[in-house]
């Protein structure tokens, strides 16, 4: 067996990296005044759009042929949990504990997918993915004394948020697979279907909560979140297109995207001085979630 090409690895990294850098965009927009609604609209209306139009361009109507209800039922389901709720506790993430520590602790999702796996699943764990929680869990610890993260300060009870977050896309994740696995439709279709779903639940949320009180925010933070939205669109078909590719296979492709983290606490030290903290703690905490993210993969 050949081992990957440098075009798999490329477009493995991209997402990492613009992964990696969407953050940074996340935390200036909560900065310049952003809110979690607001943000996790904007970001999905964008991705969604670009998505529909690439679905248009590369499959016409013969687009989502063979797709039955029960599947499209379970992309529902994964679009509201993890697109719309997934998404809002991202941005309460980032707002709270910073950029740097939000987007290391979303790396647990592994860990949470697992622990699903194990309980409605009956699937066993394996050595290798014990060693991996057990190296997750002292990341997260060290994360926790790190004193890192937002210049404002933060509690051990803001965490809950990103763990959260990790949570919803480690629900959604399970659905996704279980719809991928019982239909012919496209990855990029079925995300397109998910992010469909997210956009609706986001839009009737706004609009029973008052849509002109939530939307009502400065235009800087919506020039943020278009980046994060644009960033998210690039990354994921870069991603779509590394699995696509031969030797494109995910136990090649998921380790690499789940360096995200480690470009994020770069990124963070170098571009988000005047809002967190980077201390050796959070890179310590990063690394070892990433490590144990992998194991768990893997």
């Amino acid at each position: 067996m050949t081992g990957p090409s440098l075009e798999v690895l490329a477009l493995a990294l991209i997402p990492a990296v613009f992964w990696g850098f969407t953050p940074i965009f996340d935390k200036r927009g909560m900065a310049a005044g952003g809110g979690s609604v607001q943000a996790s609209l904007t970001v999905v209306v964008v991705d969604s759009v670009l998505y529909w139009l690439v679905i248009a361009a590369v499959y016409g109507r013969s687009a989502f042929s063979g797709l039955t209800l029960e599947v499209l039922l379970v992309f529902v389901f994964a679009g509201v949990v993890g697109t719309a709720l997934g998404r809002i506790t991202i941005f309460v993430g980032v707002d709270r504990v910073g950029a740097s520590l939000n987007s290391t602790i979303l790396s647990t999702r592994p860990l949470f997918a697992t622990l699903i796996a194990l309980v409605f699943l009956g699937e066993p764990l394996g050595p290798v993915t014990g060693l991996g929680i057990v190296v997750l869990v002292a990341g997260l610890s060290l994360l926790t004394i790190s004193k890192g993260g937002d210049l404002g300060g933060w509690q051990p009870r803001d965490l809950l948020w990103p763990i959260a977050a990790a949570a919803t896309f480690a629900v959604a994740n399970v659905s996704r697979r279980y719809g991928m696995l019982e239909t012919p439709i496209s990855a990029l279709e079925a995300v397109a279907l998910n992010e469909a779903a997210g956009l609706i639940a986001l839009l009737a949320y706004v609009a029973a909560a008052g849509g002109r009180d939530v939307l009502d925010r400065p235009p800087e933070s919506y020039k943020y979140f278009l980046g994060s939205g644009l960033l998210t669109t690039v990354a994921m078909l870069s991603l779509m297109a590394a699995l696509g590719l031969e030797g494109g296979r995910i136990a090649i492709v998921d380790p690499l995207v789940a360096t995200a983290p480690l470009f994020t606490v770069l990124f963070a030290a170098v571009l988000l001085r005047d809002l967190e903290r980077v201390t050796r703690g959070v890179v310590a905490g990063a690394a070892l979630v990433v490590v144990g993210a992998v194991l768990i993969t893997v």
